[in-house]
């Protein structure tokens, strides 16, 4: 049973009203990150989505790639502003209780009509990286944009759902989340940006061969959706922090390959 603690923890991160677009980014933005390339810009930017466990290194790592290329770089943290990181994280967000995908959408969405006001950006071109269950929650805001349906918790869309998705120029998936739970359709898939899944060969945590089925449906929407398999990789293999429990490790060669086949896809797909 959970005790005080995990009740008062559970209330805190059960279901909400629907907030206002601007209510919820007032509530994000203290804890969003901003990395930007030296001179004024405008630079076009790339939103980056953390795993369950919230923002970890990869992150950072992912945003200095970015910059490196001459893009702004937003790390994105949905899981402080909900009282969701540490053990909440696991408990909660990572076993789908709490804050699933599709209601995480909504935070893309505000953030994406945050950049397009923010100096020095461009936010007619913005790449959105999602690590596991931010890969999933890059995939349900695509799909519930496509339909012109707000995400679960969000009373509104900041701006038309086309003008936002039409901002978005790529997307990159790594090791996301595809089963059951994700609702990103092909019917849905049609106005989607070009997409690359970089996908774990060995993955102990989601179904790579469930990645695999989702891309050959999606493309059945006529969007470019393309898959690289990286092959005797694990789960999170880009990312140091974790639990100490975590069976999962750190691979610097892994992380290396995979930056390569991201840069050498975007440079081909952002042409």
């Amino acid at each position: 049973m959970l005790g005080l603690a995990g009740l008062a923890l559970l209330a805190a991160c059960g279901p909400r009203g629907e907030e206002a677009p601007a209510l919820r980014a007032s509530g994000l933005a203290p804890h969003w990150r901003l990395l930007a390339p030296p001179g004024p810009g405008p630079h076009p930017a790339a939103l980056l989505l953390s795993g369950c466990d919230g923002v970890r290194d990869n992150l950072e790592f992912w945003a200095e790639v970015f910059v490196a290329e001459g893009r702004a770089a937003l790390i994105m943290d949905s899981h402080t502003p909900r009282r969701l990181d540490g053990a909440g994280a696991y408990a909660f967000v990572c076993t789908g209780t709490a804050m699933r995908g599709a209601a995480r959408a909504g935070d893309v969405a505000v953030a994406l009509d945050a950049l397009a006001r923010t100096d020095g950006i461009d936010a007619t071109d913005v790449v959105i990286l999602g690590a596991s269950h931010g890969g999933w929650t890059a995939m349900e805001f695509v799909a519930l944009a496509g339909q012109g349906t707000p995400p679960p918790g969000l009373a509104a869309w900041p701006e038309p759902p086309a003008a936002l998705l039409a901002r978005v120029s790529a997307l990159v998936l790594l090791y996301p989340y595809c089963g059951v739970l994700n609702d990103a359709r092909a019917e849905a898939w049609e106005a989607a940006p070009p997409t690359l899944m970089v996908l774990s060969g060995a993955d102990s945590i989601v179904s790579t061969p469930a990645c695999l089925a989702r891309a050959e449906a999606l493309r059945a929407s006529g969007a470019r959706v393309d898959a690289e398999v990286l092959s005797g990789a694990d789960h999170a293999y880009d990312q140091r922090e974790r639990s100490p429990l975590s069976p999962l490790a750190f691979d610097a060669d892994l992380r290396e390959r995979a930056r390569a086949a991201v840069e050498g896809w975007l440079a081909g797909a952002l042409r």
